[in-house]
């Protein structure tokens, strides 16, 4: 059988030593098990981060000596606790075992690791296991995400009032690209927190940031406006997260302290 190119998981043991080296990039896609409305599946942060990194390392992963550990699909989703499905860990358990992946990851010669984060709800906490990681392990980390997350500065697409956090218009143009299937379009209505538009600085993306839950906002867990989504706007929102993490990664690539 054909072994697939650039995964690290595929790797003989003898082959570590001979492939992953210094100038290697180990690239981990996290994703979330979480409600995302009546319309999504329960995987759609880890669908959307794990098919962006595999075209990106795919693209170029001979060029750059990335590669691409296996994918983490649980992660701090307590936002979404209220629903059931939603398989979420703790922070404490999260950073444990981040950490601890990092540790067998400098176990190689390996010094670069970029975690790629699907789901917003655990940037914050990512960007402290990046500077743990490195204080503890040596390695140089990153954080990147397929897109920026709105409530941390990103942009909010359709007529979402630039609060479309959660299973809006982007996501789930990107899910009827990738998985055409899983989406059930009829289940689609608009939930966006329409009263904390005239807010400066207290709403999604302002400068004073709020502790929420998903179900805050309405009982579908929905943040956004997913009517208008379409396979169209997903592929354009696909090639451009690709080109843009590629391009990040040749920075990476370079990056000295």
């Amino acid at each position: 059988m054909t072994r697939i190119p650039r995964r690290w998981a595929n790797l003989r043991g003898p082959e570590v030593a001979e492939r992953i080296g210094p100038d290697s990039i180990a690239i981990v896609a996290i994703g979330a098990i979480e409600q995302h409305g009546p319309h999504l599946p329960l995987d759609t942060d880890l669908v959307i981060a794990e098919r962006v990194a595999t075209a990106a390392v795919d693209a170029a992963g001979d060029e750059l000596d990335l590669w691409l550990l296996p994918s983490i699909a649980y992660s701090k989703s307590n936002e979404h606790a209220w629903a059931p499905g939603t398989i979420w860990l703790s922070p404490t358990t999260m950073l444990a075992m981040l950490e601890e992946l990092a540790a067998s990851v400098a176990a190689t010669k390996c010094r670069r690791l970029v975690l790629f984060n699907g789901h917003g709800g655990n940037s914050a906490l990512l960007a402290v296991a990046l500077r743990e990681i490195r204080l503890k392990h040596g390695l140089l980390t990153f954080l990147a995400h397929p897109a920026m997350p709105v409530d941390q500065g990103g942009a909010s697409g359709g007529d979402e009032l630039g609060m479309g956090i959660h299973a809006g218009v982007d996501e789930t143009s990107l899910m009827l690209y990738l998985e055409p299937d899983s989406v059930e379009m009829s289940q689609a209505a608009r939930a966006v927190p329409e009263h904390l538009a005239a807010n400066d600085h207290v709403r999604f993306g302002g400068r004073v940031v709020f502790g929420w839950l998903s179900n805050d906002f309405g009982a579908s867990g929905v943040i956004g406006d997913p009517t208008s989504a379409t396979a169209a706007r997903g592929q354009e929102l696909f090639e451009g997260a690709v080109a843009d993490f590629t391009s990040a990664l040749i920075e990476i690539s370079d990056f000295r302290h």
